[in-house]
């Protein structure tokens, strides 16, 4: 009976040590890492390995001077209630949901915050699957509790995908612009945010009627967020 138990465990081993695995992945790992790179800045992300095993490259450099602008016209385009939530904007979601039982037919239009796009940029694949959903929330649970709001909004504009291979504030201003985060105008800042749901697509060195337009709305909503005090948490 006792050489059956241990077959019958040995049998069983492979299942424990991929229990242990998933819980290492799940756990301990991201904690660690999200406690380090709170202070430190992040070498890169799998969107970015993603991006170079296409041939795409990924151009990027970590920076820690983001202007002020870019910070408003971000805020004012992804997530207004960004400094009064806790990683979830339940509003914009049950919004989203009923707009869906609405019209079926269309694609349901994303709700995501700050929070949620900085968690799974961080750790995941860009992918659409409910597995990946889950594992964003779960993740954005823990940016929200290891981090300051201010560290995910710099983190996201520094990691964000501004496409063409290009990668955070910094590299996305030098291509697009021929300057440096932290001195980007008002329209330039507007016209980077303003490109963002879709970057592959639409251009922001040289706007097309659509942008162009989005980027006079961003800029008065970045000038909202700055008077109501809608960035109160990143200042």
């Amino acid at each position: 009976m006792a050489g059956k138990g241990i077959g019958l465990w040995r049998g069983r081993g492979w299942l424990w040590k991929l229990v242990l695995s998933v819980f290492i992945l799940l756990v301990p790992a991201p904690i660690v890492l999200l406690l380090l790179f709170r202070f430190l800045p992040i070498p890169g992300t799998p969107e970015m390995l993603v991006s170079m095993a296409q041939g795409k490259g990924a151009s990027y450099a970590w920076t820690d001077d983001i202007s002020p602008r870019l910070e408003r016209a971000v805020i004012g385009a992804e997530d207004q209630n960004f400094c009064s939530h806790n990683g979830f904007d339940w509003d914009s979601i049950n919004k989203a949901m009923q707009d869906h039982q609405r019209h079926p037919a269309k694609t349901m239009r994303g709700a995501s915050t700050i929070s949620q796009q900085t968690a799974r940029t961080l750790f995941l694949v860009p992918m659409r699957s409910w597995i990946r959903k889950g594992l964003e929330a779960y993740l954005t649970v823990l940016v929200e509790a290891l981090w300051p709001k201010k560290r995910i909004l710099h983190a996201y504009l520094n990691l964000v995908d501004w496409g063409d291979g290009i990668f955070g504030a910094e590299a996305a201003a030098s291509a697009y612009f021929g300057t440096d985060a932290g001195s980007l105008t008002s329209e330039q800042a507007a016209r980077l945010a303003a490109i963002l749901p879709n970057p592959h697509k639409w251009k922001a060195a040289h706007p097309g009627r659509y942008v162009r337009r989005r980027t006079g709305m961003l800029q008065g909503r970045g000038a909202m967020v700055m008077r109501d005090g809608l960035n109160f948490c990143v200042k």
